[in-house]
């Protein structure tokens, strides 16, 4: 014996340990602390047996464990027990196979494994609450995702197609899961925190989730609560200010090599609008706002639009600059950033990657989406909300399309050295 095989049984014990006291601490009758301990050393002694004898004893040493599992079971029978369960005899199992995975020197999975069914078991009611509180829109959402990422995406051709050489399949349909993948952890986050969430909260989830939608769910809720304007705002604000933080996550995503490019000017927009909304909160804070349900973005219908749409303004994008020039590519993100900053984003770094758009004119392209959106939200909060709501939201989403403005004019070509920062050079220009 060496140590690496004294480490194998160090781990096999250890996880034992841990997933036997959280057992013990449960108070289960079929196997407690000792019993799993034991039963994950014998399946690390087992697997330490000299090749190819190891294999097979660890592949035979399943039936013991069952037996022992049976016999724990007709015991329960025979004092009257009904509810026998099955959750220790399934941990009873998979801590086996983690002993056995230990032996063998498969040390991460062996962790891995065995300290997720530890939290699994330890989170058996926080795991039933949420449970609970799923409906159906949410478990239809969460198919819906499934379907998405682990059904369509992959049968789709990674290969390019049709004009100008930008339309892959496959990579859009990634973009698209990465878009609803934001959403939904954002709309799992409201579900659970529920009516607990702050104003702060309420923005921050409604700029993952939709800000657009956040901004008219607000607005529609002042026409009937006119005293929580200013409450509202915030809310708006702070879901308008996540946005531009939501786009620099896509460009590092969809185009390391913009960042360097991207961050310094949206960051100073994003620090911007940030002071506004800690300004108009100090204003609103003796006000509470029951934040309105969003709906579920996992949806199959909404995924293939958004998919669409990323594909026409990629292919837009790409034929604009192609006929008319860069300076056209900027009425594209007006028109385009609009209703959706998403697509446009991902859009101009898809360009950008595949080298047909310079890191200056893709970052332009994003931050004139993002001030032309705010113009759209702006208008619609005017009309769907009172006129004190409307003049909260009109000054702060002016001040902030004057900030961006001020950096499409003025903000040099220069990305301020933070290519070395992040990693190297920015290709693309």
């Amino acid at each position: 014996m060496n140590a690496a095989d004294l480490e194998s049984l160090a781990i096999a014990l250890g996880l034992g340990l841990l997933v036997g006291i959280q057992r013990e601490w449960s108070d289960s009758e079929t196997a407690g602390v000792r019993t799993f301990a034991l039963l994950t050393l014998f399946g690390a002694v087992l697997a330490l047996l000299p090749a190819p004898a190891g294999a097979w004893c660890a592949a035979a040493g399943l039936l013991p464990v069952t037996v022992l599992l049976a016999l724990a079971n007709v015991g329960k029978i025979k004092r009257g027990e009904t509810d026998l369960g099955l959750t220790t005899e399934a941990a009873v199992l998979v801590m086996y196979g983690v002993g056995v995975a230990a032996g063998f020197g498969e040390t991460i999975l062996a962790v891995v494994v065995g300290g997720a069914t530890a939290l699994l078991l330890h989170w058996k009611r926080p795991i039933h609450g949420l449970i609970h509180r799923i409906g159906e829109n949410d478990f239809r959402g969460i198919a819906h995702l499934v379907l998405i990422a682990l059904v369509i995406l992959p049968v789709l051709p990674d290969e390019t197609f049709g004009p100008y050489n930008v339309l892959n399949p496959h990579k859009i349909w990634l973009m698209v899961v990465l878009i609803v993948g934001i959403s939904l952890v954002a709309y799992a986050a409201q579900r659970m925190l529920g009516a607990r969430q702050g104003s702060v909260l309420a923005g921050l989830l409604g700029g993952l989730i939709s800000s657009t939608a956040t901004t008219v769910s607000y607005a529609r809720q002042t026409a009937a609560a006119p005293q929580l304007a200013a409450t509202s705002a915030v809310v708006i604000m702070l879901a308008s200010t996540v946005v531009n933080l939501r786009a620099l996550f896509e460009v590092g995503v969809a185009a390391p090599g913009l960042l360097p490019y991207a961050i310094p000017p949206l960051a100073i927009l994003t620090a911007w609008m940030a002071a506004l909304s800690v300004i108009v909160y100090l204003v609103a804070r003796k006000h509470q706002v029951e934040p309105p349900q969003s709906e579920n973005p996992a949806q199959l219908k909404a995924a293939v639009v958004f998919g669409l749409l990323y594909a026409v303004i990629l292919l837009t994008v790409a034929a604009v600059k192609e006929q008319f020039g860069n300076q056209a590519l900027y009425a594209v993100a007006v028109i385009s950033g609009l209703t959706d900053v998403d697509a446009i984003t991902l859009s101009a770094a898809r360009l950008h990657e595949q080298g047909t758009l310079e890191p200056s004119i893709a970052w332009r392209i994003i931050m004139i989406a993002i001030v032309a959106n705010l113009v759209f939200k702006g208008a619609a909060a005017a009309m769907l909300g009172t006129r004190k709501l409307g003049g909260y939201v009109g000054a702060l989403f002016g001040l902030s399309i004057v900030a961006g403005g001020a950096l499409l004019w003025l903000w040099p070509d220069a990305t301020l050295g933070l290519e070395r920062l992040l990693g190297g050079g920015a290709g693309g220009g």
